[in-house]
């Protein structure tokens, strides 16, 4: 079956030669394709001093460029997030990453805050389509194992966003350091089209009214089942917190850490910003168990947060790597068990819509406060700026934490 078949939601005229992966293979392809468009949405972290000042725009001009992503990114899960079950895992990823090309494109041809706007949007419309594709598939590959369907999306989630801004700074070093990187990832991109295109795809797991197919690709009202609804709003308290935190990461933190190194080298920078990033990757990878680890792992996050202000006053870059280390492992720990209880309860059928809607509240947690972080830098600064962002991270998982804690201790079994 062609892509543009599968698209379309009609049966191909006639049986086409494929690839028939193995399960391996797929797993290992879904993961890949995510986890690089991913890379593409940040590679940018270390290059926005760089663009702040060629551009001439402010931090929280720089703000609103990275929350025009995420707020397409969340629009985008909503509109097109179960897409993916009509028309077919495959279709859905090779479109994300049509998409994806076109705004890698865009933003490094940027010469103007509203085509920096237009390329973050098309790099978030690529990511909401894949990343409810990419799960769902997950899944479908792993039917008996959803735990370990779970754990490879968001370690290939985490790992993208994490090495987006290390890959980005290295590139940076490169002539024309604005644009050469996302030349370079456009040819990635390119590349990984010919496997998906030769791959033979299995069947949508869901299929159209054939007198109106089009009607299963509207827009749906965001769906929670009734067997993982307090599994769902706990992810998604404890997801929008710490999505907060990337969102800061990755967009001002840049700025704040290269300050504090007293330095503008960018792989450095970005290897920084990418702390927080690449610790919660590689907590996805440990087996951490226990009835109070979503505790331990909030109270890890806000510590870590706190910190960063600490490091900052005392000029410590081997605090700050500290700090940026333990919030990092601590979301991470705390998002992968509270995740995996929502993988755990979903029906199969409504697994993608579901976290879909999970990644929406999620998401939402790198714009709005993000934003407004942007617009405090404009009225105190930056060093108050993120002590009063701080704080209120801090606070607000101590809080998550007790509540956690309070929840398992009520639920203890009585001997």
């Amino acid at each position: 079956m062609s892509v543009l078949s599968e698209l379309r939601m009609k049966p191909p005229e006639k049986v086409r030669w494929g690839w028939d992966a193995s399960v391996r293979a797929r797993l290992v392809l879904a993961a890949v394709v995510i986890s690089t468009l991913l890379i593409g949405a940040n590679l940018a972290t270390p290059l926005y001093p760089l663009l702040q000042a060629e551009l001439d725009i402010t931090s929280f001009e720089v703000t609103v460029a990275f929350s025009a992503y995420v707020v397409t990114l969340v629009v985008g899960l909503l509109m097109v997030g179960h897409w993916s079950d009509h028309v077919g895992r495959r279709a859905a990823l090779v479109l994300a990453i049509v998409i994806g090309f076109a705004g890698a494109g865009v933003f490094g041809a940027a010469s103007s805050l509203p085509m920096l706007v237009l390329g973050r949007c098309l790099q978030g419309a690529s990511v909401a389509l894949a990343t409810g594709a990419s799960s769902a598939a997950l899944r479908d590959l792993l039917p008996h194992r959803p735990d370990w369907a779970s754990r490879f999306t968001l370690l290939a989630s985490a790992g993208g966003v994490a090495a987006g801004p290390v890959i980005g700074g290295l590139l940076s070093l490169l002539p024309d350091p604005t644009r050469t990187p996302f030349a370079l990832y456009s040819l990635v991109l390119a590349a990984l089209l010919l496997p998906l295109l030769t791959l033979k795809a299995r069947p949508a797991i869901r299929a159209a009214d054939a007198s109106s197919p089009f009607k299963a690709l509207r827009p749906r009202r965001p769906v929670v089942s009734r067997a993982a609804g307090r599994a769902f709003w706990n992810a998604s308290a404890v997801g929008f917190l710490s999505f907060a935190v990337f969102g800061f990461t990755l967009s001002l933190a840049p700025t704040y850490f290269a300050s504090l190194a007293g330095t503008d080298f960018r792989p450095l920078i970005g290897l920084l910003a990418a702390l927080v990033l690449g610790s919660s990757a590689v907590s996805q990878l440990m087996r951490v168990r226990g009835r109070h680890v979503v505790a331990v792992g909030l109270t890890a996050l806000g510590l870590g947060v706190a910190l960063i202000p600490v490091a900052g006053a005392l000029d410590s870059v081997a605090l700050l790597v500290l700090a940026c280390f333990l919030a990092g492992a601590g979301q991470g720990i705390a998002f992968r068990t509270v995740f995996n209880e929502v993988a755990l309860q979903v029906e199969p059928s409504q697994h993608s819509q579901i976290i879909s809607t999970l990644y929406v509240l999620t998401y939402l947690g790198s714009a709005a406060p993000v934003v407004g972080l942007g617009a405090a830098v404009e009225r105190w600064g930056l060093d108050r700026a993120v002590l009063g962002f701080a704080a209120v991270i801090a606070f607000a998982s101590l809080l998550l934490a007790t509540v956690s804690l309070l929840r398992t201790l009520r639920s203890r079994p009585v001997d």
